[in-house]
């Protein structure tokens, strides 16, 4: 294996990676594994898609990747009961695997895994741990503004996930990176090793707003209609001639930059006609105003459409 190429691909539009020369002497083992956990609560949209990406490279380069549905943390952390969390796991487990995780990805329910000896590590991780630390480590991925016992619960279950699921790497969002540092911290003082972790950017949501969610509605999720897409895509915030934090340029680039050099604008001869743009070109002529929003929207939605047809189909026929 090129493991300088592996780590290059692993590497690509992560936020950051804790730590680089842990995950390069990683990838040259023979026997490696990867996890991310997601809360069952609701559609798997195109943030969940950048992270399941992640997870691919990953698998190319040798890792066995484990995905981690956490009913009883999102129980915890109110997301509604447990029936209805793991009805919502189920569903999630299918879009994971239309997103083209390969075959032998193991998707692990965390309640299959409550056993008296992982609640008995349960009990010495929070020996380490005060209940301040917990709850700033919590503090990022609870939308409570109160905060309860279970709260303090959760940051301690995740991290000895990361054990007793027997992995390398632990992959999620910026908003789970103090929990992995808890993990990273915890973790050595009960004998175990230390995490390498990779964080994934949060992708804007199609409001505006600082990531997108399921809970807000803010969303495109990987098995909505062709006709849902175009339409959510079009009244998505994306301010004339503003690239910097702009959802439908994000858009752009991770899911159409990523696969082609460059992106296809068809509008009529006489707004300027075609334009064939690479990315740096795309964000050159949309700050200086030369593109209008309406032409960027109704193209990054023709590819968003084509990129997950695939997706859907397995969808309709799973």
């Amino acid at each position: 294996m090129d493991v300088d190429k592996a780590l290059e691909n692993i590497s690509k539009d992560t936020a950051e990676i804790i730590e680089m020369d842990e995950l390069k002497e990683l990838i040259k083992r023979d026997k490696k594994g990867a996890y991310v956990g997601f809360e069952p609560s609701g559609k798997i949209h195109l943030g969940h898609a950048l992270t399941i990406k992640k997870m691919k490279a990953l698998q190319d380069a040798g890792f066995k990747i484990k995905i981690f549905l956490a009913d009883l943390h999102a129980y915890l952390n109110g997301k509604g009961t447990l029936e209805e969390i793991q009805e919502t796991a189920e569903y999630n487990i299918k879009c994971f695997k239309a997103l083209g995780l390969s075959e032998d990805t193991e998707f692990i329910l965390g309640s299959t895994r409550m056993t008296p000896e992982y609640m008995f590590q349960v009990f010495k991780v929070a020996q380490l741990i005060t209940i301040q630390r917990a709850q700033r480590s919590m503090a990022q991925v609870s939308r409570d503004e109160t905060h309860n016992v279970a709260e303090a619960m959760y940051p301690i279950m995740q991290a000895l996930d990361i054990h007793d699921l027997d992995v390398d790497v632990a992959v999620g969002g910026m908003e789970q990176r103090k929990i992995h540092m808890l993990a990273r911290e915890a973790l050595p003082r009960m004998g175990y090793e230390a995490p390498v972790c990779i964080h994934i950017p949060l992708i804007h949501g199609t409001d505006g707003s600082d990531k997108m969610s399921s809970s807000k509605g803010n969303f495109i999720a990987i098995d909505d209609s062709p006709k849902e897409i175009k339409k959510k895509i079009n009244k998505s915030f994306c301010p004339i001639g503003v690239t910097e934090d702009n959802p439908v340029i994000e858009m752009a680039h991770y899911y159409i930059f990523d696969e082609h050099e460059t992106m296809l604008i068809e509008r009529p001869e006489k707004f300027g006609g075609n334009l064939e743009l690479t990315e740096a070109e795309l964000l050159d002529v949309y700050e200086k105003e030369e593109l209008h929003p309406m032409d960027l929207k109704n193209t990054v939605a023709k590819y968003i459409v084509e990129r997950f047809e695939d997706a859907r189909e397995y969808m309709e026929n799973n």
